[in-house]
């Protein structure tokens, strides 16, 4: 799969529906989300993402893609994500694709760290 294609793949798991979920993600998947119980796998990963209301603008930043063996991409970036106009969202993620046996590419791993909101700065006591 090249970058574009992979970066497609990737931004469509942001915004798909749970139909695409059952089809793009393995059933073995793990998962370590920003809810609880935070780690999940197989069909409590599936469920806990499709659960999810769909994120309507998307963009990755940092983007970097690893291909450390033949049928194995790692990408990691940072996501800057929207619901309408009142909900943003910032994480630095992790995903592992595996290609099946039947030429298809799944996700095997995936991890969302949420980004802190920065400390307000220190004011000078007199």
């Amino acid at each position: 799969m090249d970058d574009d294609r992979v970066w497609a793949f990737e931004d469509s798991l942001w915004r798909a529906d749970p139909a695409h979920y059952r089809e793009a993600i393995d059933p073995d998947v793990r998962m370590a989300l920003p809810q609880p119980p935070f780690v999940f796998a197989g069909e409590a990963a599936v469920a806990a993402v499709a659960a999810s209301p769909r994120w309507t603008d998307v963009r990755f930043d940092d983007r970097t893609i690893a291909r450390p063996q033949h049928g194995l991409i790692v990408v990691a970036y940072t996501v800057h994500a929207r619901r309408g106009t009142d909900e943003a969202y910032v994480a630095h993620c992790t995903s592992t694709y595996r290609l099946t046996d039947d030429h298809q590419w799944q996700v095997v791993q995936h991890q969302q760290t949420p980004e802190l909101a920065a400390p307000a700065p220190a004011t000078a006591q007199a």
